[in-house]
């Protein structure tokens, strides 16, 4: 680690660390939208609703069958092709030059995490007890009710762990955005390493600043975890 400019690393840290609001836009956006995604699919899938949960199992398959750098590419340019002939067949004036990068971003990773979050909310659900359901209807409660009321609370309290480690590692996979020029952190590492020829050094700062926020999030799951599952004993 001789060869290392410590003093480089040093001054560019904060260079570098400017891409953090990128990462984690592209992570919360992504993780909210993803969450609903994967709920929708994971209900589709679970009372076998006609068309809907045929359409979830292909879509699941696909994403989960394919790379993630290669569905970003597909969407980043197939996009905006498909509004291009949109706007050439009907006669519509869609500036599709205007749209940020990044709004692509959270649509390829929103459908990405959630193929994977819907597999752990149907799991997620089926662990909580069939007479919890039963005991709503018993009471009155529609089937809609009882899964926003009793059912999903308890699943969202087993499902915190793997819905915590999927969040985080989506922080990492919002690398892959620096395909398409999205300036996050790797982005800002590659950049200031091609007018540097300081790369092992930019990469460093990377990971550092990858790991402390990651570092971060598990601690803070970890409280929110405990916290669930004392509520749970009580």
């Amino acid at each position: 680690m001789r060869g290392l400019d410590w003093k480089f690393m040093w001054e560019n840290f904060g260079t570098i660390m400017q891409g953090i609001p990128y990462t984690m836009e592209i992570a919360i956006v992504s993780i909210f939208f993803g969450t609903i995604i994967g709920l929708v699919a994971a209900l589709a899938r679970m009372y076998k609703t006609p068309v809907l949960s045929q359409i979830c199992n292909v879509y699941i398959s696909v994403v989960r069958g394919t790379p993630l750098m290669i569905q970003i590419l597909v969407i980043y340019y197939g996009i905006p092709r498909f509004l291009n002939w949109i706007n050439y067949e009907y006669g519509t004036k869609l500036d599709v030059n205007s749209i940020p990068a990044i709004y692509f971003m959270f649509f390829c990773f929103s459908f990405y995490i959630g193929s994977y979050l819907s597999e752990l909310i149907r799991g997620s659900i089926s662990g909580v007890e069939v007479g919890q359901m039963e005991a709503c209807y018993s009471i009155g409660m529609t089937t809609t009710q009882g899964m926003i009321k009793v059912v999903l609370p308890q699943a969202l309290v087993s499902a915190l762990p793997n819905f915590g480690n999927n969040f985080i590692g989506l922080i990492k996979d919002a690398s892959l955005a620096f395909a398409v020029s999205i300036p996050e952190i790797l982005g800002k590492s590659k950049i200031l390493a091609g007018r540097s020829s300081k790369f092992l050094e930019a990469y460093l700062d990377a990971a550092i600043i990858y790991f402390i926020i990651c570092f971060i999030f598990q601690q803070l799951l970890k409280i929110v975890e405990k916290k669930s599952k004392k509520h749970i004993k009580q």
